[in-house]
């Protein structure tokens, strides 16, 4: 990709991204709507527990039982016909 492509997909990017907060404007959060009850609001611990620590225990836990249930036995890489390893790898395949 040369410059020019590159630039006009830059200032594409970040025109798209000024405008789309420009429109978004939280001018229309100030009133409040019929039936409308927020609750209290998170502490810093509460927010990094719920967005951060949670999302990466679930993550821990789904690899975990990945590595944990996985059933293939071949775990060494494939080597290449025709090189060393390759020949060296075949034969001890024969043995």
């Amino acid at each position: 990709m040369d410059k020019k492509n590159a630039l006009r997909a830059g200032a594409l990017a970040a025109g798209t991204t000024l405008m789309m907060l420009l429109m978004t404007s939280p001018a229309l959060a100030l009133t409040r709507d019929d039936g409308d009850d927020p609750g209290n609001g998170l502490s810093v611990a509460e927010t990094l527990g719920l967005y951060v620590l949670c999302p990466l225990a679930l993550f821990a836990i789904i690899a975990g039982l990945v590595m944990a249930l996985d059933k293939s036995k071949d775990r060494a890489p494939k080597a290449k016909p025709g090189t060393k390893a390759g020949a060296k790898a075949t034969a001890d395949a024969k043995v």
